[in-house]
C-alpha cells in the first residue's frame, strides 16, 4: 500500500509558519515570564537612570492573567507606528493572579499600571516604575523630607536625590555638571544669573559645597504647613506637600472604615469610587451610596501600596495621584541588560558598568 508523500510546504508557508511561532512565544514569554521596560523619565535617578534597558519579572509577584482580551499580540495601547488602539474592552475578564514566589516588599522598585489613566482598561494603562515604600497597613508620613514608616524613620535609597539650589556667579558648562553625575536634563540656570537649580544626591552635594566658585548649596524643600493643592487626598485641606505630607492609612484588604467621619470619606472616597469594583456607587455632600444606599461603613476589598520616586523632586507619584491598588502590580524590576546615555556620543554613550546589574 502506497502512503501518500507529505507535500511540501513552501518558502512563504515555511516563513508564515515560523512567524507565527516566534510570535506565540514572544507573547508567552512576555507574558509569563519576562518583559522589556526603558526607563524614560529621571523619577528613579540615581538608582535607575534615564537610557536604562531592564527586564521586569512576571514570576515573582505571579503572572497577572489577562484582562483585556480582545488584543493584538506584543502590543500594550495602540499599534505599533499608529494611534490606533490595539484593543477592544468589551470583553473583560475578572482580575486573577497565578501564585508568585514572593509578594511585595517594602523598598521594592515596582512596574505597575498608572492607576489614574482612566480612559484605558486598568491592565493597559501606561507602564510606571516606582519604589514600594509603603506596605497594606502601613501609616505613610513625611517629615522635612524624610519618609517614616509606622511613625519610625524609613530606609532612604542609597542615592535618593533632592533639588538644590547652587549658588555662584559663574558659569559652568556640561562637562562640570557630568564630572559630577547630574543630569543635564535636571539642570535650570536662575534667570538672574546667580546659580543653578539641580537634582543630585546629598553625597554630591556636598562635595559641590566643596567648590571654590561655588558660594553655597541649598535642599530647596517645601515647608510644614504649606499645602500644595496637587497632593492627594486635598493638600490644600490638610496643609501637606511633597516634603510634608501625612500620616495616612494605606487601606489593607480586609480594613474597615467608618463612613460617619467624613475625614475618612474625605482620604478615601476616590480609592473606593475608582479603584473597588463598586458599581452604582454615587458620592454626595461628603456621603458615600452604593445601590442607592447610604454606606455608614466599608470594607476594603484588595491590598494598596504607596509608591515613591528615589529623585524625590522630580518624581509624579503616590503623593500625588494615590494609592496604587494589587491588581495594577505588573511585576518587580529585575535586572538591567543595556544603558544608554544620550548626551553622549558613540561608544562613550553606553554604560558598560550597569550591564546586567540587578536593580536594588
Amino acid at each position: 500500500m502506497k502512503t501518500k508523500e507529505k507535500k511540501k510546504k513552501s518558502p512563504a508557508r515555511e516563513w508564515l509558519d515560523a512567524l507565527v511561532f516566534a510570535v506565540i512565544a514572544a507573547s508567552l514569554i512576555r507574558w509569563l515570564l519576562l518583559e522589556p521596560f526603558t526607563i524614560p523619565t529621571a523619577s528613579m535617578e540615581k538608582s535607575l537612570l534615564v537610557g536604562d534597558f531592564l527586564f521586569v519579572s512576571k514570576m515573582h509577584y505571579g503572572t497577572r492573567a489577562p484582562r483585556t482580551i480582545l488584543q493584538m499580540p506584543l502590543t500594550h495601547q495602540t499599534i505599533w507606528g499608529t494611534n490606533i488602539k490595539s484593543y477592544n474592552d468589551a470583553v473583560q475578564l475578572p482580575y486573577f493572579r497565578l501564585p508568585g514566589f514572593t509578594s511585595v516588599k517594602r523598598n521594592d522598585v515596582v512596574v505597575f499600571n498608572y492607576p489614574v489613566e482612566f480612559e484605558h482598561p486598568s491592565d493597559l494603562r501606561t507602564n510606571y516604575i516606582k519604589r514600594a515604600v509603603g506596605m497594606p497597613g502601613d501609616v505613610i508620613e513625611i517629615k522635612d523630607t524624610q519618609l517614616l514608616i509606622n511613625g519610625q524613620p524609613g530606609d532612604n535609597p542609597e542615592l535618593m536625590q533632592f533639588s538644590y539650589e547652587v549658588m555662584t556667579e559663574r558659569r559652568f558648562g556640561l562637562e562640570f555638571f557630568q564630572d559630577y553625575e547630574i543630569n543635564p536634563e535636571s539642570i535650570m540656570p536662575f534667570s538672574n544669573g546667580a546659580g543653578y537649580l539641580v537634582s543630585t544626591t546629598p553625597a554630591t552635594a556636598e562635595r559641590l559645597r566643596k567648590v571654590s566658585s561655588i558660594s553655597a548649596v541649598h535642599l530647596r524643600s517645601y515647608k510644614e504647613g504649606l499645602g500644595e493643592p496637587d497632593i492627594m487626598p486635598d493638600g490644600s485641606y490638610y496643609s501637606w506637600n511633597r516634603d510634608n505630607f501625612g500620616p495616612l492609612e494605606i487601606p489593607a484588604k480586609g480594613w474597615t472604615i467608618d463612613l460617619t467621619d467624613e475625614d475618612m470619606v474625605r482620604r478615601y472616597a476616590f480609592t473606593i469610587e475608582r479603584f473597588e469594583g463598586n458599581k452604582n456607587l454615587n458620592i454626595e455632600a461628603n456621603k458615600i451610596y452604593i445601590d442607592g444606599q447610604l454606606q455608614e461603613s466599608y470594607t476594603f476589598k484588595q491590598d494598596y501600596f504607596f509608591m515613591m520616586g528615589d529623585n524625590r523632586h522630580d518624581s509624579a507619584d503616590s503623593r500625588y495621584w494615590g494609592f496604587v491598588p494589587e491588581d495594577h502590580i505588573v511585576g518587580k524590576a529585575w535586572f538591567l541588560w543595556l544603558s544608554l546615555d544620550k548626551h553622549r556620543n558613540m561608544f562613550s554613550k553606553i554604560r558598560w558598568e550597569r550591564f546586567f546589574k540587578p536593580i536594588r
